[in-house]
């Protein structure tokens, strides 16, 4: 993100944030917009600011209805929001406004599989001064560490947005999969390299611009019909919308749980993040709270009954314009047979049917993920920027 910074202090702290800042976990209110919802209110006003302007469109930022429910349902994973206010602010305060956020971190720790790791990402306003947000970003970042390091985490990975991807040359810095480059004079990959942080992958974020007049429809089935006839006989699609029967739910749990080992993860040291019927019921029932309608394609294969691909679009019901193509898998034992344009192309064909109006899908990529891309380009979607995955290994 634009004015985000994905790193630690080394051996100094140069920044002293008890005199220019104060640094606080937000308040979790007992409902949306009740008392103390100003922090979640500024955590999301800060972010919209930063996606506008990096991006073109707010669609990313979370609401604050997002953060809430995200917040009040941590049985899978532990999640720590801390705010950045001005000095000797009291967060007590009922004076406090969502103004008052200059910047925020969000702290995420595993509590299902991966519990060696922390996921962070820290935000700060872009009207501060260049040197006030290096300098509060550090400062939020060691507060991101000591948490990790009371938890016993001893991993820390951390992600920053760039757009556009740099070309290849001395402006760039690549990732060593090969694929993806980070502009080397953006401040989050500044700070990150001076801190110990080592890029280990690169994500490609992409759109595809829906054509109002629905032209694209035609050519997303006719790849439909390609896919199918290479699948062959062996595989039937399912499609869910907005619930999914419980007898699918351990197959669709399966394919989770395979996302975390057979989807590339460069040097990201990842491994298996268990699901069960009962976290994956727990994940649609998270989207419902906050408001999101979903869509799930499955190919089924006829011979076991086993879901071999899966692919999930989740969008807000009261933002009609855009979507987000989230997790795509096939499992390694049934590659080769197109079964990811298959699911893909079934979903959005069921999206143009309960969701006329969307005009735009975002989605992300492993950049040497290469049969994944290639199905979105032939889709349609474009490249709009990257994200880079930064890794660092805390002492002791």
């Amino acid at each position: 993100m634009t004015s985000t910074a994905h790193a630690s202090h080394g051996q100094a702290d140069p920044v002293a944030p008890a005199e220019r800042w104060t640094i606080v976990e937000a308040p979790h209110p007992e409902t949306p917009g009740g008392h103390g919802s100003w922090g979640y209110e500024g955590r999301c006003a800060v972010e919209r600011v930063v996606e506008q302007r990096l991006w073109g469109w707010t669609d990313l930022s979370f609401r604050p209805t997002d953060v809430h429910e995200k917040w009040s349902h941590q049985q899978y994973v532990r999640r720590v929001l801390l705010l950045a206010l001005p000095a000797g602010a009291d967060p007590a305060s009922s004076d406090r406004a969502p103004g008052d956020v200059l910047g925020f971190a969000g702290v995420e720790l595993p509590l299902a599989g991966n519990t060696h790791l922390v996921e962070a990402g820290v935000v700060v306003h872009p009207d501060l001064a260049p040197q006030d947000r290096r300098d509060l970003a550090e400062a939020l970042l060691v507060r991101v560490e000591q948490i990790a390091d009371a938890a016993g985490r001893r991993t820390v990975l951390a992600y920053s947005e760039h757009a556009p991807e740099p070309p290849v040359g001395p402006g760039a810095i690549q990732a060593p999969t090969g694929s993806g480059r980070v502009p080397v004079d953006d401040l989050e990959a500044r700070i990150a390299l001076d801190h110990g942080y080592a890029l280990e992958q690169v994500e490609r974020y992409s759109a595809l611009q829906m054509r109002p007049d629905g032209s694209d429809r035609g050519a997303h089935r006719a790849l439909a019909h390609v896919a199918a006839a290479r699948a062959g006989d062996g595989y039937v699609v399912r499609t869910w919308h907005d619930d999914v029967p419980r007898e699918s739910l351990a197959g669709l749990a399966h394919l989770q749980t395979r996302m975390s080992t057979d989807a590339p993860a460069g040097g990201l040291e990842i491994t298996e993040d268990p699901w069960d019927e009962a976290r994956f019921a727990d994940r649609l029932a998270g989207w419902r709270r906050r408001g999101f309608g979903f869509l799930i394609s499955a190919a089924e294969h006829v011979a076991t009954g086993t879901l071999a691909a899966f692919t999930v679009l989740t969008y807000p019901l009261d933002e009609p314009e855009f979507a987000f193509q989230e997790d795509t898998l096939v499992l390694v034992e049934h590659r080769g047979r197109n079964l990811g344009m298959l699911v893909k192309t079934a979903n959005l064909d069921a999206l143009a049917e309960h969701r006329p109006g969307t005009r735009r899908i975002h989605t992300w990529n492993a950049q040497e993920n290469g049969p994944m891309l290639d199905i979105n380009v032939a889709l349609g979607f474009a490249p709009v920027g990257v994200v880079a995955l930064w890794q660092k290994h805390l002492d002791g």
